[in-house]
């Protein structure tokens, strides 16, 4: 999705769920979205866009990252330990080689950075992968590499069929450093215990 395509996205517009958490019902079908949070950027009547928070890449970093990239060296250090041990998620399966980071709002780049909730931001550049390594970038990020798209009507539709719960989103959530806990952590916010669900689904 182009950056253009975000800005109309992100278009705020009554009865959608931009700036929302989706919560994978323990009864979602798809195998890509089970046991799943996703933070929803862009809900509109022609779709939605959003990035999962819970699932970790397997064997990369982000210093791992920046280093393909060529904007560190193998041997540079970073200034702060917390970046470069920070996680790449898996952020859905659309263009999955594109990196996007949800961070704080302390940091805002006029034409790059795009304000999603009141304290989230989405930023899909390769400045603010700079600014992170130069210890310049938000307080708070995740890296994600693809993101989780619906076409018209398609997200409502799963939620119709008990595909998704949401709830507001938190910051806090977000941005744990322990992806392991985000379900729990995100049901407990609707004040739900998942393995309710699933027995209720399993008497149905």
């Amino acid at each position: 999705m182009k950056k253009k395509d975000l800005d109309n996205e992100l278009t705020s517009q009554d009865g959608y769920l931009e700036g929302q958490l989706l919560i994978a019902s323990p009864s979602m079908l798809d195998p890509r979205f089970a046991r799943t949070v996703v933070y929803l950027c862009a809900h509109t009547a022609s779709g939605a866009m959003g990035i999962v928070i819970n699932q970790p890449a397997p064997n990369i970093r982000f210093s791992n990252l920046l280093e393909q990239l060529d904007i560190i060296g193998e041997n540079d250090i970073m200034p702060a330990t917390q970046v470069q041990d920070m996680a790449v998620h898996l952020g859905g399966p659309v263009e999955k080689s594109r990196g996007f980071v949800l961070h704080s709002s302390d940091y805002f780049v006029r034409n790059s950075t795009l304000t999603v909730g009141s304290s989230i931001c989405l930023t899909a550049t390769i400045d603010i992968l700079k600014a992170l390594a130069a210890g310049s970038g938000p307080d708070r990020a995740l890296m994600a590499l693809g993101y989780a798209g619906w076409g018209a009507g398609q997200l409502e539709s799963e939620i119709a069929s008990n595909s998704w719960l949401n709830c507001d989103a938190d910051a806090d959530l977000i941005f744990n450093s322990d992806a392991a806990i985000k379900y729990e952590l995100a049901f407990a916010k609707i004040g739900i215990d998942p393995a309710f669900l699933v027995s209720e689904a399993g008497h149905a």
